[in-house]
């Protein structure tokens, strides 16, 4: 299936972040499954993260302040060589600036490893200066995404921040500036606080919240944009399961990005994979295409 410029062997795609930091631990996703495989959020300087405690499981999911640690462009196209090397599925760099020439920085060099795309982080919560500080400004993700649709020769993603009053601003953003498709959503900001010591749990104090409790936000994200823009919306947040999948592609995603569900299960995207085939069948559609925004007529 084609989606946004880039040909998925099936709608599940790896987020970044989990599993998405080495070149290995990306081929190794795609072998188990993954339709495509999104890498680590990389910057133009390394970048050691938040400290710990960085990454907390709560009852609804995880928070964590990563804080987008990596070894910045010039340290990580060794790895996004190692995983094209390995397996055959798409790759999608993961990209993170300040401004917009900090992304086309990074994105030009990222180039010569050949990544199949590129998706602009401009929603990371608890990274100061980075992230959602410009992916809240609709004039500044139109500037970041057309600086590097201009500078690359492959497809542009946007993932974008819930964080904001009016997510389809931002889309519409992105859209006008050149993107090929928007990712909705990243991480909702979040915080935990320890009862019994009073101190916030994560070393950042706050983070961003992910898993089946931002599922219905993600939904709502993902419907909201399917009304408004012309390019694909491509799903994430709180999928663990191929309802949770079909429930989003419904709701007008044309694929899903999954990532808090593969700290439990690394074969999560053969299974979520499957039962997608098996409903597509059951309801008598062809192509999972045939399912992105089916919601919206039953109004």
């Amino acid at each position: 299936m084609k989606i946004a410029g880039i040909e998925l062997k099936n709608p599940t795609i790896l987020a970044s972040g989990i599993m998405g930091t080495t070149g290995a631990a990306l081929a190794r996703m795609s072998r188990n499954g993954a339709g495509a495989v999104v890498t680590k959020s990389i910057g133009p300087v390394p970048k050691k993260g938040h400290n710990n405690p960085s990454m907390v499981e709560l009852e609804c999911g995880y928070i964590n302040a990563m804080g987008l640690p990596n070894p910045s462009y010039s340290g990580f196209c060794e790895e996004i060589g190692i995983a094209k090397s390995k397996t055959d599925a798409p790759l999608i760099a993961s990209i993170f600036g300040g401004n917009a020439a900090e992304f086309t920085e990074v994105a030009k060099g990222l180039l010569s490893s050949k990544p199949d795309c590129f998706e602009l982080n401009v929603s990371c919560p608890h990274a100061e200066g980075y992230g959602a500080s410009v992916g809240t400004d609709p004039d500044l993700v139109h500037e970041i995404t057309a600086a590097v649709v201009d500078a690359v020769d492959v497809p542009v993603w946007v993932k974008l921040t819930p964080n904001v009053t009016d997510i389809t601003s931002i889309g519409r953003a992105a859209e006008s500036a050149g993107a090929s498709a928007v990712v909705a959503i990243n991480t909702v900001r979040g915080m935990a606080i320890d009862i019994h010591s009073g101190y916030p749990i994560l070393g950042n104090r706050f983070g961003g919240l992910s898993g089946p409790a931002i599922k219905p936000v993600a939904v709502k994200c993902v419907y909201d944009l399917y009304e408004v823009l012309d390019v694909p919306v491509i799903g994430v947040g709180g999928i663990t399961c191929w309802e949770d999948a079909i429930e989003m592609m419904l709701a007008g995603a044309s694929a899903v990005e999954i990532g808090s569900a593969v700290h439990e299960d690394t074969q999560i995207f053969e299974k979520i994979s499957k039962g997608i085939d098996t409903y597509l069948q059951k309801y008598g559609y062809s192509k999972a295409e045939d399912i992105a925004g089916l919601s919206h007529e039953m109004i």
